[in-house]
């Protein structure tokens, strides 16, 4: 027999405790321990004791309330998951309980056994997937405490040795450098990995557990846009563990260069029809082809991805109804230009552009890892071409990319 989920439900109120009881008691093949407190102080002593694998909470708890108790289990180191039990459905409650660290909420008075199963069953993976970035954010910090004192030892044996003792104070900073680099590329990733998983999953969380209420076929509306918010969610994060990936191989040395000839014309054209159904309503992307020859050789993996990237990027940072532009040439060498009328980029932030995990400032609403530009660019670098931009504030962006005629395998 499977161990007994233990719950805590906090709640001033028998009558709801009594509900609440009873739904557990119903729902069909789990084990399910139950205790009740009633008491604001009494249930912060509980969830420090930490008896307990998911606490649910009423919104309403006499001269406190429901956001206040989580915020302060939270603060003082509760790893297990909340729910928030409200009276009402409504949007602002919903983010509210997201940011202050509760993985979900229900409204009272209309979940039945099997909303709440799935509701407590999707919190307690949800917090298991959470404590496992966090684990990885550890080894990797002990890492690089470890590495740091490996670079302090060696620094005292060449200070012992005394020979070429400026060449190695340089050789020293550099490579501390690198590590102070490499930490801060840590955080970066944590916070950037922590964000944008949480965000579609609190999303397929939320919408999971709205879907179950809409039983008719008057409901079907309600139903499909809950269902298109998953597949949302679902693409989002496809997309985040791509990136992830291509960076990984990258960095491995297992993204090969490996040249085929095709027309760059129809090639381009076919990107281009793929990526017209992806872009924002109003958008449009004007793809025009400059002199008669037509015929590359190229990687061609390689170059889609180029170029999903940074029309995706046009696309995302620019307004509805905007235009987008791409033009391909083939002469001496072959050119690749893609113009948006988008955002732009800060002339602060240009010198980061190509940084792992950068986000420019006025992109920070916008979903993102800040990979995509330097895929790009790694990628470009592996076919021997050349990337260039220029970028205006509020006026748009233009990514020109370079390759020789006749190129080299790598």
């Amino acid at each position: 027999m499977p161990d007994k989920i233990r719950v805590l439900l906090i709640d001033d109120d028998e009558d709801d405790f009594i509900i609440t009881r009873d739904t557990i008691e119903d729902i069909p093949g789990r084990n399910f321990l139950l205790d009740w407190s009633s008491s604001f102080s009494e249930a912060l002593d509980l969830i420090k004791e930490g008896k307990h694998d998911i606490y649910l909470v009423d919104f309403r708890l006499g001269a406190h309330d429901g956001l206040e108790l989580i915020t302060q289990a939270v603060e003082g180191g509760s790893m297990a998951p909340f729910i928030l039990l409200t009276g009402q459905s409504d949007r602002e409650t919903d983010e509210k309980a997201m940011r202050v660290g509760a993985s979900d909420y229900l409204v009272k008075g209309t979940f039945d056994p099997f909303s709440l199963e799935r509701a407590i069953r999707y919190s307690i993976e949800h917090a298991k997937n959470l404590a496992e970035i966090q684990k990885l954010n550890s080894e990797l910090e002990q890492r690089v405490d470890a590495r740091t004192r490996e670079l302090g030892e060696a620094v005292k044996k060449l200070e012992e040795t005394n020979r070429s003792l400026y060449d190695a104070q340089v050789e020293i900073r550099k490579a501390l450098q690198k590590e102070k680099e490499l930490h801060e590329l840590k955080s970066r990733f944590v916070t950037i990995a922590s964000h944008e998983f949480r965000t579609p999953l609190s999303t397929v969380l939320s919408s999971a557990s709205l879907i179950s209420k809409y039983k008719t076929t008057d409901d079907d509306e309600k139903r499909q846009k809950h269902v298109e918010r998953i597949k949302n969610a679902v693409s989002h994060l496809t997309t985040i563990l791509n990136d992830f990936l291509s960076i990984s191989r990258i960095e491995e040395g297992k993204i090969y260069n490996v040249p085929t000839t095709f027309d760059l014309n129809e090639f381009t054209a076919e990107v281009v029809d793929e990526m017209q159904g992806l872009v924002k309503l109003g958008q449009k992307i004007n793809y025009t082809h400059t002199g008669p020859e037509t015929e590359v050789t190229l990687d061609k993996q390689l170059m889609k991805n180029i170029l999903l990237n940074l029309l995706s990027n046009a696309s995302k940072y620019s307004g509805e109804g905007k235009q987008i532009f791409i033009n391909t040439e083939v002469n001496s060498g072959i050119k690749l230009t893609v113009k948006d009328q988008g955002i732009g980029i800060p002339d602060a932030d240009k010198v980061h552009l190509f940084t792992p995990f950068f986000r420019a400032q006025n992109v920070t609403n916008i979903q993102g890892t800040g990979l995509g530009l330097n895929i790009v660019n790694r990628y470009v670098d592996i076919m021997g071409g050349t990337l260039t931009y220029e970028s205006e504030l509020n006026e748009g962006t233009t990514f020109r990319i370079t390759f020789p005629k006749h190129p080299t395998t790598a």
